[in-house]
C-alpha cells in the first residue's frame, strides 16, 4: 500500500513528490510512462522561473536537477501508464496498463493538458522555433518585434493584448468575422493601436530556416497573404489530460468543469477525499512552471495532512 501515488511527471508532479518524502513519508511512487519533466523540457531557453538565469540550459537541462533532488529524498519511479484512478472504500486502486493494480492512501493526479495543434503547415517543424503557445513564457524572446497571433477566444486576444506591450506590432488572425471572446476583452484590445485584427483568415503555413521562423501565409476570402514575422503564437485550446479520472464507464470520479478541467479548491483537494490535482489540468491554472510546482507543494503538504488525520 502506497502512502501516495502521484500521476505526472512534469514540474507539479515532481516536486509534490519532493515534499511528500521529505516530509516523512515513506512509500511514495511516481507513475510517469517516460522522463520526468514535463511540457517545460520542450522550451529551448528558460527566462522566467525565479533564481535560475542560465541561458546555457535548454528546458530538459533545468529538469535535470530537479529529478536528481527528487529521488534524492526517497521518490520512487515507476515507468509505467495509469489507465484509471478508482476510489476503494477508504483507499484507492490504480490500474496501470495491462490491467496490473496498485493501492495507494492517496493519490495526486498532475497530468497536465497537451495544447491544440492548429494543423498548418510548419507548425510541428518550427514549434519551439518560432511558433509558441505561451506568451509569458516566450513573449520577452520578440521584444520590439513584429508577431502574429492566431485565435479568437479570450486567451487569444488576453495574450494578445499581453504581447502589445512587449512587441512592436502584434497581428491577431481568426478564421471567423466576430471574437467567442468576452465584449469587454474584445473592446480592449480593438483600442490598442499596435494590435491588427485579421478576420476570416486561416493560416496556411509558417515558414523559415535554421534560425527560426521568418514568416507566416495565411488566406483571408481566398486570397493568399504573408506576414513577415519572427513569432507565431497558437492559442486555440487545450486538451486537458484527465482520462486517468474516468471510470469503465467513461464518467469521472470527481467533479470537472465544462472543459474537462478538475475542479479544486485552494489546497488543491478535489471533490474525492484523499484525491488532489494539481497544475495544468486544474481550474484556472495560469500555466507556469513556477504555479505548477507550487501547486505540487500544496497538495504534498495537503497529503501529509490528510495521512495525519486518518491515523
Amino acid at each position: 500500500m502506497l502512502d501516495c501515488a502521484i500521476i505526472g511527471g512534469g514540474p507539479a508532479g515532481l516536486t509534490a513528490g519532493l515534499y511528500t518524502t521529505r516530509g516523512g513519508l515513506k512509500n511514495v511512487t511516481l507513475f510517469e510512462l517516460g522522463l520526468p519533466g514535463g511540457q517545460i523540457t520542450q522550451s529551448s531557453e528558460i527566462e522566467n522561473y525565479p533564481g535560475f538565469f542560465d541561458h546555457t540550459k535548454t528546458g530538459m537541462q533545468f529538469m535535470d536537477s530537479w529529478q536528481e533532488q527528487c529521488f534524492h529524498f526517497g521518490l520512487k519511479h515507476e515507468m509505467k501508464k495509469v489507465e484509471r484512478v478508482a476510489k476503494t472504500g477508504e483507499h484507492f486502486t490504480i490500474t496501470l496498463e495491462g490491467g496490473s493494480t496498485v493501492e495507494a492512501k492517496t493519490v495526486v493526479v498532475a497530468t497536465g493538458s497537451t495544447p491544440k495543434r492548429a494543423g498548418f503547415k510548419g507548425e510541428d517543424e518550427f514549434f519551439g522555433r518560432g511558433v509558441s503557445t505561451c506568451a509569458t513564457c516566450d513573449g520577452f524572446f520578440y521584444k520590439g518585434k513584429p508577431v502574429a497571433v492566431l485565435g479568437g477566444g479570450d486567451t487569444a486576444l488576453e495574450e494578445a493584448f499581453y504581447l502589445s506591450n512587449i512587441c512592436s506590432e502584434v497581428y491577431v488572425i481568426h478564421r471567423r468575422d466576430s471574437f467567442r471572446a468576452a465584449p469587454s476583452t474584445v473592446d480592449r484590445v480593438k483600442r490598442k493601436d499596435n494590435i491588427h485584427l485579421i478576420t476570416n483568415a486561416v493560416i496556411e503555413e509558417v515558414y523559415g530556416g535554421v534560425m527560426g521562423v521568418d514568416g507566416v501565409k495565411y488566406n483571408q476570402e481566398g486570397e493568399t497573404k504573408e506576414l513577415a514575422v519572427p513569432g507565431l503564437f497558437v492559442f486555440v485550446g487545450h486538451n486537458v489530460n484527465n482520462s486517468v479520472l474516468k471510470d469503465e464507464n467513461g464518467s469521472f470520479i470527481c467533479d470537472v468543469n465544462d472543459w474537462g478541467e478538475v475542479i479544486v479548491n485552494l489546497s488543491m483537494k478535489t471533490s474525492v477525499e484523499g484525491l488532489f490535482a494539481a497544475g495544468d489540468m486544474r481550474i484556472e491554472a495560469p500555466k507556469q512552471v513556477v504555479a505548477a510546482a507550487g501547486d505540487g507543494a500544496t497538495a504534498a503538504l495537503q497529503v501529509i495532512a490528510y495521512l495525519q488525520e486518518q491515523a
